[in-house]
């Protein structure tokens, strides 16, 4: 069982990271303005809280998870350097 848990991958690779970021950012900006352009009309600042609540919650979804589209680019780490047949000193 702890199997299927431990095949999730759980990075997101720099790239991947700046799109999370601009994604996020995006939402919550848009979020914010229609919620506060509609509890401006119809006068309710709770209104303009849940709209934000949403896009909030919208935005952990598609961000937060490592999906697929943040791991695209994975960085080509060098090789280990062989530090067993340099002499101590």
């Amino acid at each position: 069982k702890m199997e299927f848990f431990k095949s999730i991958p759980t990075h997101i690779d720099y790239v991947g990271q700046a799109k999370a970021e601009k994604l996020y950012r995006a939402i919550i900006t848009l979020f914010s303005i229609v919620g506060f352009v509609w509890g401006y009309i119809v006068q309710q600042f709770s209104q303009s809280v849940y709209i934000l609540g949403a896009g909030f919650i919208l935005a952990a979804i598609l961000t937060v998870p490592p999906w697929p589209m943040y791991r695209r680019n994975a960085l080509n780490w060098q090789n280990p350097k062989n530090t067993e047949d340099k002499p101590t000193g």
